[in-house]
């Protein structure tokens, strides 16, 4: 195993448990020309080894997948690394959940594992790596995802050109890393807190589905009894099918995509009956915003991520600042707002303060009745704060 030696002084962050090493940090690397994706061993400017991880030309130099010594080469490493995120799932209420039966099983750096993300749809699991090395693992991975999980599982599917380097992506394609069937569907019908979902993990955006907003969906129900909903950037309507089955009044979907409004309209069938009425409207957001007048008790706002690297945050703040002053003019005097960013640049307290702005913009009072974020399969570690992506706020509007 190649070795990456840091800089006299450079290993603080790593001795706090952090497990990104970045490049500024390394004084050198011992062995042969290191590759993207190569296990290597981490040491201080003593020799003392730090950790294990994988190797990337980048800013970020080495995700650590331990520390200390270890050979996570073999199955055995990862089945305790499975084996320790599903019990997590379990403290958390979602394994054998009669009512929910997807979640997230490993959320890279917050589960001890960088770089990958595996979610649980039924009796399949999806795979996503984010980086190469675990992508070139995904053959161990797989067999230990089979060890832990047993007749749990009937296949696993892996989704990650969309998430890999360009020119490593091209090199690879989705698609089934292991089944018990030759031709095993690459859908699938799912439950989340009872309502039911039509997942598309080969089609869809991710894995398929955002796990990350199931308690926030669950959330909107206590409040949408008898309501008036506004969904927009809806993707597969998730927000709107809880708002139904919570019995609301009239719920308006909206989204850019027609894929995405063709998904909905699935969906909701899929929860019909309702006592309420649905409306769908392929359009962009700000558009619908710009022309539509009327006022709804209750509008959510999830937009995708505006901004992925921090020389893009000043953009993103002014967009979900120009967002929210129009989605909080169509809520109702008295009504409520749910909005989201998932910009992981733009935290906590920027995204508060950006809301803020607008609401002081619009000229509406507003109070936070609450503080939103991902959900329990969406773990953080303490070490590790920049695994809080998701931030959300649940407003009322006078």
């Amino acid at each position: 195993m190649q070795k990456v030696v840091l800089k006299a002084g450079k290993d603080e962050f790593v001795r706090r448990f952090h497990p990104w090493i970045f490049s500024g940090a390394v004084a050198r690397v011992e062995g042969d020309k290191l590759a993207d994706g190569d296990v290597v061993e981490v040491t201080d400017h003593r020799g003392n080894t730090l950790g294990i991880g994988h190797f990337h030309h980048g800013s970020i130099a080495v995700r650590l997948v331990h520390f200390g010594e270890a050979d996570v080469s073999q199955p055995a490493f990862w089945v305790q690394k499975f084996q320790q995120a599903w019990q997590v799932r379990q403290v958390a209420g979602l394994v054998d959940n009669p009512h929910t039966d997807c979640f997230r099983l490993s959320h890279g750096e917050g589960d001890g594992m960088p770089g990958l993300v595996v979610d649980i749809y039924g009796d399949v699991a999806v795979m996503q790596c984010h980086s190469i090395g675990m992508h070139r693992q995904r053959e161990v991975l797989t067999q230990a995802l089979r060890e832990t999980l047993g007749n749990r599982l009937r296949g696993v599917y892996d989704k990650s050109a969309e998430a890999l380097p360009g020119n490593y992506a091209a090199q690879n394609a989705n698609g089934w890393l292991w089944s018990v069937e030759a031709d095993m569907p690459v859908q699938a019908i799912v439950r989340e807190n009872g309502i039911r979902f039509k997942i598309d993990w080969q089609t869809g955006q991710k894995t398929g589905f955002f796990l990350d907003q199931r308690d926030n969906r669950q959330l909107l129900s206590s409040f949408a009894a008898g309501k008036s909903v506004l969904n927009t950037f809806c993707y597969t309507g998730g927000f709107s099918c809880y708002a139904l089955k919570a019995g609301a009044e009239r719920v308006v979907s909206v989204d850019v995509s027609a894929k995405a409004m063709d998904l909905t309209a699935e969906n909701i069938l899929l929860n019909a009956p309702f006592t309420g009425i649905h409306e769908a409207l392929t359009e962009d957001v700000l558009r619908f915003f710009k022309h539509d007048e009327q006022q709804f008790d209750v509008v959510v706002v999830d937009p995708p991520a505006f901004a992925k690297s921090l020389d893009k945050r000043h953009n993103a703040v002014q967009g979900y600042k120009r967002l929210n002053e129009a989605a909080i003019r169509h809520v109702k005097p008295g009504g409520i707002l749910f909005t989201f960013s998932c910009s992981q640049v733009v935290d906590r307290e920027l995204f508060y303060h950006t809301i803020a702005a607008a609401a002081m913009e619009a000229g509406r009072p507003a109070r936070v009745l609450h503080h939103l974020t991902q959900g329990a399969d969406h773990p953080v570690s303490m070490f590790h704060p920049e695994g809080a992506y998701l931030k959300g706020l649940v407003l009322h509007l006078t």
